[in-house]
């Protein structure tokens, strides 16, 4: 009870000295008076701003202003936190602690969560980033695809994540590259795009800035380390199209696996309508059935030499004659060649063909041989070591 009288003495000192009425009736506490006003507060700033003590005068402002701070009403609190939500997509948590911190001022709020989010943006960069989505970007004679990643599927599916991704495309689809480059992985990352200007145009991230820098300002909003990991580009310089198909796709532009492919044709004036369905569905074919050569004599012979060993090894376990074995890796090895060189699978949407029977009936109908240039299958993920959560019983063992 003394320490708590002696306390109140050198506070009831400082509202005496602002000439401040205390509202409330415990005195060393301005949280439960209701009616103060701003402008009380900027009487104590103007105070505090004679030199009464140099330094020592303006850290005691800070110290007085953080400690007893005017209330915001409830309800203004409520629309201050939405409007901060709104503008930034932070996590609530965060948008009142900025706004407290900021004694309620809205931009400066802003401004310290951004701050904030290039810190923790920072120190998420190294969290594994397996889930993401793949951004599309196309024109006539050229497709561009990029995967950005990210470490949950639900940061996947924000508007903000969702906006990133398809302007990385269209800045991607912009990047020139030579005859050599064409159907290659494109050095999209950091050191490369990363210095390069984008144009964002969206309520919550506009303006001219790096593809790096909105990178990281849509990691600190989301919370979560994104990262740009990769971009392919095909294009094509004869007669033909570009074909492309997305899987899993939350809006146009994005999906989670994408299919390209150009189509050519010999003859510059056979008409390209023909070919663009044709396309479509072989680039949903390319999606489906995985295929890893487009032609039998496009695979290495260290492929081929690997996988008769692994099926000789096989067919030997059967204990048959080696007439026979041979019989069988002959066999099986063409089954492989169905499966993995896309001329050679059957046509998912007729199983009743296949890929090379079905360019040799539309070359037929175009009047001029059509053939696949190139192709691409892209995969959120591929290639990524998942970090695997142990298991119940692992867990148990451990304790």
């Amino acid at each position: 009870m003394a320490f708590s009288r002696g306390a109140k003495r050198p506070i009831e000192f400082l509202f005496s000295w602002f000439g401040i009425s205390r509202c409330s009736g415990h005195c060393y506490s301005s949280s439960t008076c209701r009616g103060s006003h701003i402008s009380e507060v900027s009487e104590v700033r103007s105070l505090f701003s004679y030199n009464y003590g140099g330094s020592k005068c303006v850290s005691a402002q800070k110290l007085f202003l953080r400690n007893f701070s005017v209330e915001v009403p409830a309800l203004d609190q409520m629309n201050l936190i939405k409007q901060l939500r709104e503008r930034t997509s932070a996590p609530i948590k965060d948008v009142k602690s900025a706004l407290v911190a900021c004694n309620w001022d809205l931009d400066a709020a802003q401004k310290d969560l951004r701050r904030r989010g290039v810190v923790l943006a920072s120190k998420k960069s190294s969290r594994t980033a397996t889930e993401g989505l793949l951004a599309l970007a196309q024109n006539e004679k050229r497709a561009a695809v990029i995967e950005l990643n990210c470490e949950t599927d639900f940061v996947a599916r924000n508007e903000i994540f969702q906006y990133l991704a398809l302007s990385l495309a269209k800045t991607a689809l912009l990047v020139e590259s030579s005859s050599e480059q064409i159907c290659t992985e494109l050095p999209v990352g950091p050191e490369y795009l990363g210095d390069l200007k984008i144009s964002l145009d969206h309520p919550k991230l506009s303006g001219e800035t790096t593809v790096q820098s909105a990178i990281t300002e849509v990691a600190a909003m989301v919370g979560e380390n994104v990262k740009l990991r990769r971009g392919l580009s095909v294009s094509t310089s004869a007669h033909g199209v570009v074909s492309s198909y997305l899987h899993t796709c939350p809006q146009p532009g994005l999906g989670r696996i994408a299919g390209i492919l150009t189509l050519e044709v010999e003859d510059d004036s056979v008409r390209l309508d023909a070919l663009q369905g044709i396309g479509s569905q072989l680039a949903m074919h390319i999606v489906a059935a995985k295929p890893l050569f487009l032609s039998r004599e496009s695979v290495s012979s260290e492929a081929i030499e690997s996988e008769r060993e692994i099926l000789k090894s096989q067919a030997e376990a059967t204990a048959k004659s080696q007439m026979a074995i041979e019989k069988m890796v002959e066999g099986r090895l063409r089954k492989y060649f169905e499966e993995v060189v896309l001329l050679e699978q059957k046509f998912v949407v007729n199983d009743t063909i296949n890929v090379k029977s079905l360019l040799n009936d539309l070359s037929k109908e175009v009047g001029s041989p059509v053939k696949i240039g190139k192709f691409v299958r892209v995969e959120v993920g591929e290639g990524i070591q998942r970090l695997e959560m142990p298991s119940t019983c692992e867990v148990a063992q451990t304790a």
